[in-house]
């Protein structure tokens, strides 16, 4: 078996435009996993190889993570290139559930951006040890110092330089290694020749400087290093021992820079990988036992102990449904039985692959440690399997709630066939894509995270299903609420011959700030049997699907049971149910309800000349300015916009500043929409109901 220590799993995230799959494109390049590099934008009409699918060659953008495996030194790298956009985040969330450590790529020029801070977030969440990369340091106004300064104000960082650059914008030539004290350039055509030199003499006071924080901020860290700082013993195997201490406590972090469009630096940042970030032996990762009551089963990466294996994407491609899962614990082969935690369904392992990008290589086992693909298991994302000796899960992912929703009609009656095929397949790999019908309208309906989401779905349809779609406008997916406590005190009475229904509530509803509902039972003295209770609250849950005033879902509720009777002969699940119903219709009323949209964070980066300009655009969309910073030439402005205004904005934006100014938006919170605009929606929306009724 192999040894674990020489294995790294990383993700390559930032905001969009950074660079993330050119530089994957490199890593590829100098590990030799590929012979020859294409760009992002193919004007060779190839395009990335990580980039695979026709829809993110056209835009240049990546849509789906894509996986891929390649060896440097004597270390085998898994790397997964996410998307930046925000609208694929669960791309993102996915990903970084599963690895060890990550590249924070950042853009010289921009810095951190609005991108950068969720990504971030989300490394936060699952405690990934990271790695920053300032890219495009070729490009004009690039500033890495000034970018590893936005790490500590921005993100909240402790970033650690061990490199500063080898001339900037059109003069980079390389970067100067302030461990090892050495100017490196990247020479031959592709930059595969890597340079060591002395420090130019009009760099050394500023390397010498920047060493000296570097040593300072690390000592912090590292009784070691302060120890051989103070007997001038410091060597370079024990600053880096304290960089990788540092970095895998989640401390600091180390941060490289080149440009790997101009083929400069990506090799030092391979090394760093391989002494900085963790291999799966590093990261403690646990399960849930749940025969014992879900009590916490930390595991182990090693080989012979039972499996546990996390499914975290799951794919329809030419080969057939693949599940991408990561193996924590144990090993599989080719014909290996393996159990479903969650359904328990057993499955036999047929295929088994490494993937990279939609090029699949076949193997014969893997084992802890290892991300890998299966063929033809059915299971859904964030399932748990095991070889089954024990009832182990894993924690899920974290799922994003849709905030958008299109109406989609077939062309015709083949369309119809294929859409429900469409359908079927999207929404099963991708949980924050969503479709349903809706009864009332009798329209199918498919939600999603932002318009461009929605959009590549669509097209998705038309290019892989060959099925075309009318579709609708974008619809918000607006909430609603109560402002007030509200008691209920009801009465479900019902006689048919022979046995009626009865059944009395009373209690209270509640706004709450967290959460959208939460059933409390006080219910003392037995006045409604315990088996009536869970009837209670499924009615109660019945009614959160529409609310009274415009039909939405009702959200931030509680509801509080404390008294209620019953009848020997006439009580019943159903009967306490329809109690609950018509005991919430009657409190919801006089609870003060009202309605919520979606707020979304629009951060817009704009040549500064336009500042003005944009504020304007936002502040006719009901925006609330939270913040702007100017830099030099370019300003950024922060705003919550509710998303109803922003359909459509990046046409007025680009007309606004002579499309220089691009902006990214992602959900923020709900908040109250103003009452003559509540009014407007709600009279819409009964309109609409009655036309189609």
């Amino acid at each position: 078996m192999r040894n674990l220590t020489t294995l790294r799993n990383i993700g390559i995230s930032a905001h969009i435009d950074s660079g993330k799959t050119t530089l994957t494109e490199r890593i590829l390049f100098y590990t030799r996993k590929i012979h020859a590099i294409h760009e992002v934008k193919g004007k060779d009409g190839v395009g990335a190889t990580m980039d695979s699918m026709e829809l993110e060659k056209e835009r240049g953008i990546t849509i789906q993570s894509a996986a891929t495996h390649c060896q440097w030194k004597d270390h085998a790298i898994n790397i997964i290139d996410t998307p930046g956009h925000v609208d694929f985040t669960i791309e993102v969330e996915r990903a970084l559930r599963v690895l060890d450590g990550a590249v924070l790529v950042l853009c010289g020029v921009g810095g951190v951006q609005s991108q950068s801070v969720t990504v971030d977030r989300q490394m936060k969440r699952y405690n990934v040890p990271r790695i920053a990369f300032i890219n495009k340091c070729d490009r004009s106004g690039a500033n890495p110092l000034k970018v590893a300064d936005q790490l500590r104000e921005k993100l909240g960082h402790v970033p650690v330089l061990l490199q500063i650059p080898l001339g900037l914008e059109a003069d980079h030539r390389g970067v100067v290694d302030l461990i090892r004290m050495k100017a490196l350039t990247f020479e031959g055509p592709n930059g595969e020749d890597v340079q060591e030199h002395d420090i130019p003499q009009e760099l050394r006071a500023l390397a010498q400087e920047k060493r000296e924080e570097m040593l300072d901020t690390l000592s912090l860290f590292s009784d070691e290093l302060t120890e051989a700082i103070l007997e001038e013993k410091v060597t370079e195997e024990i600053i880096d021992q304290a960089v990788r201490q540092a970095t895998l406590n989640l401390r600091v972090t180390p941060v490289l820079m080149g440009s790997a469009y101009k083929n400069k630096g990506v090799q030092p940042l391979l090394d760093a990988v391989l002494r900085y970030l963790p291999s799966p032996a590093d990261v403690v990762n646990t399960a849930l036992d749940a025969d014992r009551d879900n009590e916490e089963v930390p595991l182990k990466s090693s080989p012979d102990l039972p499996l546990v294996m996390l499914a975290f994407k799951l794919e329809v491609t030419r080969y057939g449904q693949l599940t991408y899962v990561r193996i924590y614990q144990g090993s599989i082969e080719k014909g290996s039985t393996i159990v479903n935690s969650r359904t328990g369904k057993v499955s036999k392992v047929g295929r088994l692959g490494r993937m990279h990008a939609d090029e699949m290589e076949d193997i014969e086992s893997a084992a802890a440690g290892d991300i890998v693909v299966l063929f033809g298991i059915d299971c859904a994302s964030g399932d748990t399997f095991t070889d089954g000796t024990r009832r182990l899960t894993m924690t899920s992912i974290y799922v994003p709630d849709p905030v958008i929703s299109l109406a989609i009609k077939p062309k015709d009656k083949k369309a119809e066939m294929n859409l429900s095929k469409a359908l079927a397949r999207f929404t099963k790999e991708d949980p924050t894509f969503r479709s349903f019908l809706d009864e009332e309208t009798g329209e199918t309906l498919i939600c999603g995270m932002g318009e461009l989401h929605l959009d590549v779905y669509v097209e998705r349809m038309r290019r892989e299903y060959g099925v075309d779609v009318f579709t609708g406008q974008p619809k918000v997916a607006y909430r609603e609420t109560i402002t007030q406590r509200a008691d209920f005190d009801y009465t479900h009475k019902k006689q048919t011959g022979g046995a009626g229904q009865y059944g009395r509530v009373a209690g209270f509803i509640e706004p709450m700030e967290e959460g959208d509902y939460e059933f409390v039972n006080r219910i003392t003295g037995g006045v409604i049997p315990q088996e009536f209770i869970p009837s209670c609250d499924k009615g109660f849950r019945a009614c959160l699907k529409k609310g009274s005033l415009g039909g939405f879902p009702i959200t931030g509720v509680r509801v509080t049971i404390h008294d209620g009777n019953t009848h020997p002969v006439d009580s019943s699940d159903l009967a306490f149910q329809q109690a609950a119903i018509g005991a919430f219709r009657q409190a919801f009323e006089k609870a003060k309800p009202q309605l919520m949209e979606p707020l979304m964070r629009v951060v817009v980066e704009t040549p500064s000349e336009f500042q003005g300009a944009v504020l304007g655009t936002l502040n006719q969309r009901r925006g609330i300015i939270i913040s702007t910073a100017e830099d030099g030439t370019f300003s950024s402005i922060e705003a919550e916009v509710p998303l109803s205004e922003m359909f459509g904005y990046s046409t007025v934006l680009r007309s606004a500043t002579q499309g220089k100014a691009e902006f990214t938006m992602e959900f923020a919170r709900y908040s109250p929409v103003p009452k003559g605009i509540a009014e407007d929606i709600i009279r819409a929306r009964r309109e609409e109901s009655g036309s189609k009724n």
